[in-house]
């Protein structure tokens, strides 16, 4: 079930560490904070002296005899596309777990660009949910916003953040780099040379790795590298629109370009278009991401598959696992990407 509301680790032992010390599992440790009653008397007292012995604080939790156990999902935006397959995996996920999720929507951008304006009071409202935990699909949290999690204990997992999140902090992504190299080398296989990359924000991980993979596959095809053919749009689409009009007035314009994401694919179809040229027989593009506009788009983009709904679905996993005091082995969970071809891309024609 899902409702949707218009609204964001601390110091002190894990349940796991409890469960260490009371010599049981962490499941049962679990039961024992959640004041279940299919736990032995023993037991319970072993685990209730380990809790107070190491100074774990329990936190308030959902009554779960009279509903499921809560989650919050905070998205960038309710109205973008790519929130819609966000939802799609963590609704799904949470079925099958028996959670009840909360949609907030943290912030008036999309990801990556800027000027950001916070909708005040979401962190203050999933406590006063009992939410036993949250998912994020936001560019970053800022210092304060992590700060307020780990003092209030919350258990949260990041969807595809822009930036590293601080040591720690458990983040599902999708495999950026190799998307940037599967780009370039289906671009090297149709006999361009001149490709150009408009990339997102400056100094972001995201937008550094998949720009990473555009250089790799370049370097191994023994292509040169130009520096004039890598442009920053921020993840805008009309700042996309505007680096497509500069590349076109170089000396010598590339022919194809890669672009960080499908949203700017399609401000450069708009300076391709100002300019009387075609898609594809003047110019290739290759998006990132899949979204529902590159199948919408005139012709429609080849780009490379971000698995947001199963990206969310794991990151709903991950999250129920530290509900239950267990941490996974690595704070970063990468999923593949994957080329989708469709009419965007052919070979060098007259650009």
């Amino acid at each position: 079930m899902v409702r949707t509301a218009r609204a964001s680790t601390a110091a002190g032992p894990t349940l796991a560490v409890v469960a260490r010390e009371a010599g049981v599992s962490v499941p049962t440790a679990s039961k024992v904070v959640n004041g279940r009653e299919d736990v032995a008397p023993e037991t319970r007292r072993r685990v209730s002296e380990a809790l107070d012995r190491l100074g774990y604080v329990r936190r308030p939790r959902f009554d779960t005899v009279r509903a499921p156990r809560l989650v919050d999902l905070v998205v960038h935006s309710l109205a973008d596309s790519g929130s819609g397959a966000v939802l799609h995996g963590v609704e799904g996920a949470a079925y099958d777990a028996g959670l009840e999720v909360v949609v907030s929507a943290g912030l008036d951008r999309r990801r990556g660009g800027g000027g950001a304006v916070e909708r005040g009071g979401w962190l203050d409202k999933l406590m006063a949910r009992g939410s036993a935990g949250a998912l994020f699909d936001l560019a970053e949290l800022t210092g304060a916003q992590y700060a307020w999690l780990a003092r209030h204990r919350v258990p949260f997992v990041m969807i595809d953040p822009v930036t590293e999140p601080p040591t720690g902090v458990v983040s599902v992504g999708a495999a950026n780099w190799q998307g940037g190299v599967t780009a370039t080398e289906h671009l090297l296989r149709l006999g361009h040379e001149r490709i150009a990359v408009i990339a997102g924000d400056r100094g972001t991980t995201v937008s550094g790795t998949r720009v990473a993979g555009y250089r790799s596959a370049l370097a191994a095809a023994g292509v040169r590298h130009r520096a004039e053919y890598v442009r920053h749009a921020g993840f805008d689409r009309d700042a996309a629109r505007r680096r497509m009009r500069e590349l076109l007035a170089l000396a010598v314009p590339p022919t194809a370009v890669f672009v960080c994401s499908d949203a700017m694919a399609l401000g450069v179809y708009e300076a391709l278009a100002e300019r009387g040229l075609r898609v594809p027989d003047d110019m290739s593009v290759v998006g990132f991401d899949d979204l529902p506009e590159a199948r919408w788009a005139t012709p429609a983009l080849t780009t490379v598959r971000r698995p947001l709904a199963e990206m969310a679905a794991t990151a709903l996993r991950l999250l129920l696992r530290m509900m239950d005091g267990a941490r996974p082995e690595s704070t970063r969970t990468e999923l593949s990407t994957r080329l989708v071809e469709r009419a965007s891309t052919a070979a060098p024609g007259g650009a």
